[in-house]
């Protein structure tokens, strides 16, 4: 009796699953911008406001803190809601759950890509040229710091 409760699969948690791969990837994803970013000059707060100029537009780079605040609440409730998606995907697709260094690779070119080239340029903010050195350093960003942490938190309170 006690065999076939173990070999049940566990019920999915998806707050969980949810909550700690959004922050796993807020976190990372975060800390790699500031790093590389860094490296070019941009400083923290310009960074985080340049995301709130999502919403805001220009004028986000006049709001001090407050649009930086702004800034860092909108990417992790893309963080979040990417989590989300990853995990409803789980549902109806196993292979997610089955293989999730693949899975992951796959995801964070996806959510690269989306944000990319739909929700920059449904946002206010203004796009910068195209870089070929910054994508490949976004896409390795996004594989890493994204797809990877989404896949294999989703993964831990899911299969």
């Amino acid at each position: 009796m006690s065999s076939a409760i173990a070999s049940r699969p566990r019920p999915a948690r998806p707050l969980p699953a949810i909550v700690v791969a959004g922050t796993i990837c807020g976190v990372l994803d975060i800390t790699a911008a500031f790093l590389v970013y860094g490296l070019f000059g941009l400083k923290p707060i310009p960074l985080l406001q340049g995301i709130a100029a999502g919403l805001l537009g220009p004028r986000a780079f006049a709001g001090g803190l407050s649009t930086a605040a702004l800034g860092l609440f909108c990417h992790f409730l893309i963080a979040f809601s990417a989590a989300a998606v990853y995990f409803a995907a789980s549902r109806g697709f196993p292979f997610l759950l089955q293989q999730p260094v693949v899975s992951g690779v796959l995801y964070g070119i996806a959510v690269y890509f989306f944000m990319r080239w739909v929700v920059v340029p449904l946002s206010a903010a203004k796009s910068g040229p195209f870089s070929f050195k910054m994508t490949i350093i976004g896409l390795l960003i996004h594989v890493i710091c994204v797809g990877w942490p989404i896949a294999f938190a989703v993964r831990r309170f899911t299969a």
